[in-house]
């Protein structure tokens, strides 16, 4: 048996496949691939394996006990300034995929905890996040959603920035006076584009490590090849408590109940999860095969009575891949094969979230008016189900009705995510988040 490096829990049962043979050694500290199948595929053998040999003994892989949280953490408002301090705006936030903004030139706008940013694509390709604010006054530069510019002007006083957020003009500036242009461009975001997503950190002073951060994750991702897909289309909504809305992407117990409408009664309420530091991928042991929810809960049921080498990359990548802290990821078939990114970001209160549903596909709809039908239905599957019933559960948590909420032992990754959200808060510094991730990543 060769000695098997993984950055992930996975290698504690890895140990008892006798006929793994693929060694993997993933040295980010610099930066290094050793060994790497091109395509990823290898690394998720290991995984289906597993969550076939729980499908045929019938079993399922449970926390070591039932969690209790307090209900504050989800209506105290001094603790909800603190999340959007010490984790929204100090951790890597995925501000979309990279193929809404596929060519130079290209921007979006968006805002998260209370900042207007820019991200755009620069003539050289490289994506690059500003905040929206003109260095000369701190006007709002964009109001467009999106475009293709080389240049943002102010529209307050005709300041221009080139799309690298660097101060190319000042209008009238023998009247304005001298100044260093260079000290005066458009703040800018530490980012970080890999697997066909970007990645920015909240504060143009951080020092966080995202590779560490991701701790190997983006490179699972990327056996999607994101980079090379369409972006289809967009929705954007209301929901409540940010974490309130974030807990329905983390657990399968709720879809048959929940969702009998959606997936049917028969609907798996079972999820193995699988770690990378804070991130997690969610597959089911169900054994149906053909099931209405194969591709978004992760059904590795068509794949358990062929041999590995028939396993197709598209099937070992159902289910849920969720990107701490505010990012689902789940498959769909919309006349082609796409996933529905989802970022539940903190809303102005406590009490609210927006969430942004990206639709990408791997090639552009055969029928558009039919992927556009499915894509409403999606968004008001989330906002009828899922948020409806977060919503009529802030109340009884905000009044006191209860002073805790609780995740069983089958809701890992509910559990997994909260108690990273309290890591993240305990650090005092960036340098301590920094271990943080190395020893995960360790």
């Amino acid at each position: 048996m060769k000695k098997v490096f993984l950055n992930y829990p996975l290698v504690k049962f890895i140990k008892n496949f006798s006929d793994l043979k693929l060694i993997i050694y993933y040295n980010w500290e610099r930066g290094i691939t050793k060994k790497i199948n091109k395509n990823n595929r290898e690394t998720l053998i290991p995984i289906a394996r597993d969550v076939i040999k729980h499908a045929k003994e019938g079993t399922l892989r449970q926390a070591d006990e039932v969690m209790k949280l307090p209900s504050e953490n989800y209506t105290d408002p001094d603790r909800f300034e603190d999340e959007l301090n010490k984790v929204i705006k100090r951790v890597p936030i995925i501000l979309g995929p990279s193929c809404e903004i596929p060519k130079p030139g290209d921007f979006k706008t968006l805002s998260i905890a209370g900042m207007s940013l820019i991200v755009s694509r620069d003539d050289e390709g490289k994506a690059n996040a500003l905040i929206n604010a003109c260095s000369h006054r701190g006007a709002c530069l964009v109001e467009n959603e999106n475009g293709n510019k080389r240049k943002f002007t102010c529209p307050y006083h005709g300041w221009s920035f080139s799309n690298k957020g660097s101060l190319i003009a000042i209008s009238a500036q023998e009247d304005f006076g001298e100044i260093n242009k260079n000290d005066y461009g458009l703040r800018t975001l530490p980012v970080y584009e890999s697997a066909g997503l970007i990645w920015a950190i909240i504060n143009p002073k951080s020092t966080i490590d995202i590779q560490s951060f991701l701790a190997g994750y983006d490179k699972m991702l990327e056996i999607f090849a994101f980079s090379e897909w369409v972006y289809v289309s967009k929705r954007t909504f209301s929901g409540p408590n940010w974490k309130i809305a974030y807990d329905g992407y983390l657990e399968y117990y709720h879809v048959p109940v929940l969702h009998r409408e959606t997936f049917g009664v028969d609907a798996t309420n079972r999820g193995l999860y699988y770690t990378w530091g804070p991130h997690q991928h969610i597959k089911s042991p169900a054994t149906e095969k053909g099931h209405v929810a194969t591709e978004t809960l992760g059904y590795m049921a068509e794949l358990i009575d062929k041999p590995e080498i028939e396993w197709d990359t598209e099937t070992l990548t159902y289910g849920v891949w969720t990107v701490f802290p505010t990012t689902s990821i789940a498959s769909f078939d919309a006349g082609g094969r796409g996933v529905l990114i989802s970022q539940i970001l903190p809303g102005e209160s406590v009490g609210e979230s927006i969430t942004n549903q990206y639709y990408i596909m791997e090639k552009l709809p055969t029928n558009p008016e039919a992927a556009e039908e499915q894509f409403d239905f999606f968004q008001q599957v989330v906002m009828q189900e899922d948020y409806a019933m977060g919503s009529s559960a802030q109340p009884g948590l905000k009044e006191g009705g209860l002073d805790h909420v609780l995740f069983g032992r089958n809701e890992q990754g509910n559990q997994h995510f909260h108690k990273w959200v309290d890591k993240v808060m305990a650090a005092k510094s960036d340098d301590d988040l920094n271990s943080l991730f190395k020893q995960e990543e360790a």
